[in-house]
């Protein structure tokens, strides 16, 4: 599915990835690991397109995505989300689940203006598939609300609701349990667990360690923008650098 090879990204004088090459296959549930700095959302940033790198190639199926602007990742099957809940909190749910849509609108003013057929076909088509996520996600009795009244963890569901809508063959979550209760926590599980089973491949940035060993198929763990290790949750438990580096051992726990 996703293919990152001999990735190094520079800004300025500082290298923050390192000569990093990740593989995901369709289906997976992988998660990226790593301290705070160590290069994670970088690495997500030239995925989406929003990066270039300095050096290396990224492909999605076979087909090179490293050069291409964010729109024309987007159009291949890559969504996303952020670390902070990017909303329009002015902006009714449905409407924030439909916007994420307009990349293949398929009609131009002349249409909106008219209100022609296909204006009419194609805004049936977009509303259909935001209802369909809404029911999915729960989330059917806010399609009025706006997202500023929502808490945080619907505020969260939306967005992954927003990103889903362009039907992803890949989705990309940074810190999707950030700022999340346990029973919010559990909540996105089991969506995470959905989309997984609706056919998308799914990369997760998070720190949550109890979720992230309980979602995960592989790991690949990151420091100082360099891959130190991967593989299944419980190899990655036993790597002595992954202990060593982020995950701590009981005696640091006992200091």
């Amino acid at each position: 599915m996703l293919k990152v090879e001999k990735i190094n990204t520079f800004y300025g004088n500082i290298q923050a990835l390192k000569g990093v090459s990740l593989e995901i296959n369709e289906g997976e549930i992988v998660t990226l690991i790593g301290a705070n700095g160590a290069g994670k959302t970088t690495i997500f940033n030239l995925i989406s397109g929003f990066y270039q790198p300095t050096q290396g190639t990224i492909s999605l199926e076979g087909r090179k995505t490293a050069g291409l602007r964010p729109h024309k990742v987007t159009s291949m099957g890559v969504a996303r989300t952020f670390q902070n809940i990017r909303l329009w909190h002015d902006m009714p749910v449905l409407d924030n689940i439909r916007i994420a849509q307009h990349y293949r609108l398929g009609y131009n003013v002349f249409h909106s203006v008219i209100r022609t057929s296909r204006y009419r076909q194609c805004e049936k088509r977009i509303d259909g598939i935001a209802e369909e996520l809404l029911e999915a996600m729960d989330l059917s009795r806010y399609a009025d609300e706006l997202p500023k009244n929502l808490p945080y963890g619907l505020q969260r569901r939306v967005e992954i609701a927003r990103a889903m809508s362009i039907q992803p063959k890949l989705l990309l979550l940074d810190e999707p349990a950030a700022g999340l209760n346990d029973k919010e926590t559990l909540e996105l599980l089991d969506t995470i667990f959905k989309i997984r089973d609706k056919g998308v491949t799914v990369l997760l940035i998070e720190h949550d360690m109890d979720m992230v060993m309980e979602v995960t198929d592989y790991l690949t763990v990151i420091n100082f923008g360099k891959k130190i290790a991967e593989g299944t949750p419980e190899k990655i438990q036993k790597n002595p650098a992954v202990i060593e580096a982020y995950l701590g051992s009981e005696d640091d726990d006992d200091e």
